[in-house]
């Protein structure tokens, strides 16, 4: 025979259920912070690991990550958000493109966080980190990474053609001489089998080569008004590059790179050099029939480079602002970097991780990590504007088309000067 519960065993169940309603109601609520990246699987776990560690630490706080796997994807859906009004709580941004956002105020200003930090300060990161996510005096992104573009290149076809590795000192010329000697017809069919470069034709590759013929790219670091391609020692940087092609034939024409892009000849095996910044060393770790490795740029009447670099931004817009300058906080801490770092996607913006073998890994390619630390006081910045993605994308059209023989250098560095100016115009320098 069943028996009916006591008064007594029912009131203590509703006791006990009152008690654990109490104990909910006073257990203090997580905080939710969003979090959006781009990147290949590689970078995405690191991602991943990183908010993992994050949590552990801070069970108060969980970190939604959305990640967008396309560059240019993300770039837009960044530009959708903010606009919209509903960006992600934190986001990464270059250094080229942040302005647009801090000049509308859509980014908070994380300096006087950083003061605060018992994590971070600013003289722990490379200094020109800093000053690139610097709008107006102050310090708005906390710079993740600091890279540079440097020359990949096959030790294998190097060894093929018996050929020595690129020096750390080597010139343009001895770029040339090399990247000659190592594109090859094979077969003697008229058509080219192996390329000595690859470099995308962009004004932010051609850059460092127009410092390096010591000449500026605008007309005024601080407030510039128009690009300087028009003048001698600049137009003569843009005619070596475009004679890359068009007296060299060192890199493939349009229709070949359509066809397969110098990145993907590089992994094959049938480019021997490709110019790129850290971020393809996770690709390249994969490959499995040939050794490669990295040296600085070649260099002509200086020594000069391009900076890479992303930030953890903070939208201006988020509620819970504490919860996610401590994510990004954590992120940028020596645990932090050096979780990002183990991807081979980064070089460290904080010193003390970019100086360990978290990044200057002996076991693991490219052997000459060391290359992006001793170039760090080579690096040069492109204008930080408001406008500046624009910029440089006009005026890569105009070089490209120069590139592949459409049209002259001179027709081109004008082009770049018209087509330019309302950009700079309509743009907010920091």
């Amino acid at each position: 025979m069943k028996q009916r519960p006591t008064l007594h065993a029912s009131f203590s169940k509703w006791l006990l259920l009152l008690v654990f309603i109490f104990l909910a109601s006073c257990s203090p609520a997580k905080e939710t912070v969003s979090f959006m990246i781009s990147g290949d699987p590689a970078e995405r776990q690191a991602y991943l690991d990183l908010v993992a560690a994050f949590e552990e630490a801070h069970p108060e706080i969980d970190i939604e990550v959305t990640h967008i796997p396309s560059a240019r994807e993300y770039r837009n859906r960044l530009s959708v958000e903010f606009a919209a009004g509903s960006p992600h709580d934190v986001t990464l941004m270059n250094y080229r493109r942040y302005g647009a956002f801090a000049a509308n105020d859509l980014l908070e200003p994380l300096g006087p966080y950083l003061a605060e930090s018992n994590l971070i300060q600013p003289e722990d990161f490379y200094p020109i980190a800093i000053d690139a996510f610097t709008w107006n005096g102050a310090i708005t992104c906390i710079p993740q990474n600091i890279s540079s573009l440097v020359v990949y290149y096959n030790q294998d076809l190097f060894d093929a053609a018996n050929l020595p590795y690129p020096a750390d000192d080597w010139t343009w010329d001895d770029f040339v001489k090399t990247a000659v000697a190592l594109t090859q017809d094979f077969d003697g069919d008229g058509t080219i089998d192996q390329y000595g470069a690859g470099i995308d034709t962009s004004l932010y590759r051609l850059a460092p080569f127009v410092w390096q013929n010591g000449a500026p790219i605008v007309n005024s670091d601080e407030f510039p008004t128009r690009l300087t391609l028009t003048r001698p020692p600049a137009q003569e940087a843009l005619q070596w590059f475009v004679d890359l092609r068009q007296a060299h034939g060192v890199v493939p024409d349009r229709v070949e790179e359509a066809a397969q892009d110098s990145e993907s000849r590089f992994v094959a095996g049938t480019t021997a050099m490709l110019f790129d910044s850290r971020r393809g060393t996770p690709t390249y770790r994969e490959i499995e029939d040939f050794v490669w490795d990295v040296a600085p740029l070649p260099r002509n009447k200086e020594v000069a480079g391009v900076l890479h670099s992303d930030a953890y931004c903070l939208s201006s817009a988020t509620a819970n602002k504490e919860a996610a300058w401590t994510f990004i906080e954590f992120a940028n801490s020596f645990e932090g970097q050096t979780i990002i770092a183990g991807s081979g996607r980064t070089v460290p913006s904080l010193i003390a991780v970019a100086e360990s073998d978290a990044f200057l890994n002996p076991d693991q390619l490219p052997a000459r990590s060391q290359v992006w630390l001793n170039t760090v006081d080579t690096l040069h910045l492109v204008p930080i504007i408001s406008t500046w993605e624009e910029i440089e994308g006009t005026a890569s059209e105009e070089i490209e088309r120069a590139f592949y023989g459409d049209i002259s250098v001179e027709e081109a560095a004008m082009l770049i000067d018209t087509r330019t100016e309302e950009y700079f115009q309509l743009g907010i320098s920091r």
